[in-house]
């Protein structure tokens, strides 16, 4: 369980790598959640798990305690550091969202990494995303039929594109042997 240099320096990596993927999402994604949320509102919780995938993605290769929390929070840094429309409050963002993946991981004691656990973490970044919202973005003031829609979005949202999605990612890297020196990459050897 203990973090091993390989271990910091890769979890630094995917973490501002997935800063500059916010930096992409910020406007796609932005746009998406908008115009959904013109639609029906709450509906652009759809587009949020993007925005969740970093935690996913540290817990998924990592396998440590604390991975899912510092790359989701470094994604978080590295996209408010070179700009976007939510400032400090995306690091914020990056604390809950990340707690939330961590605490799948941890109650599987850091030993099953399927995709059931990286759905459940990606899900569970979500509803972690949600309550923060609940006060940072005033949605405590918004109507229950907004609160429902709005949550149910962004954890299927969290559990499809943040878990389902980064534990699609984290097959394919480990396929081309990049994540050989971790046990994800060793899982996808054996399967083989």
């Amino acid at each position: 369980m203990r973090w091993r240099v390989v271990d910091i320096v890769v979890a630094s990596v995917i973490g501002v790598a997935t800063g500059l993927l916010f930096l992409f999402w910020n406007n796609v994604g932005y746009a998406w959640f908008s115009a959904a949320d013109a639609v029906t509102p709450g509906l652009g919780g759809i587009a949020v798990g993007i925005w969740l995938i970093g935690g996913v993605l540290g817990g998924l290769i990592i396998r440590k305690p604390g991975a899912a929390l510092f790359v989701e929070l470094l994604a978080a840094i590295v996209s408010a550091l070179i700009g976007n429309q939510w400032g400090i409050e995306t690091i914020y963002s990056g604390v809950a969202q990340g707690l939330g993946a961590e605490l799948i991981f941890a109650l599987f004691a850091y030993r099953r990494f399927g995709v059931v656990p990286a759905m459940l973490a990606g899900a569970a970044a979500g509803a972690a995303a949600w309550t923060l919202e609940l006060f940072l973005s005033g949605n405590l003031q918004k109507s229950p039929e907004f609160l429902g829609l709005y949550f149910a979005t962004v954890v299927v949202s969290g559990a499809v594109l943040a878990g389902l999605l980064g534990w699609f990612i984290v097959r394919g890297l480990a396929a081309t042997g990049a994540l050989s020196r971790f046990a994800a990459g060793q899982d996808v050897a054996q399967r083989v």
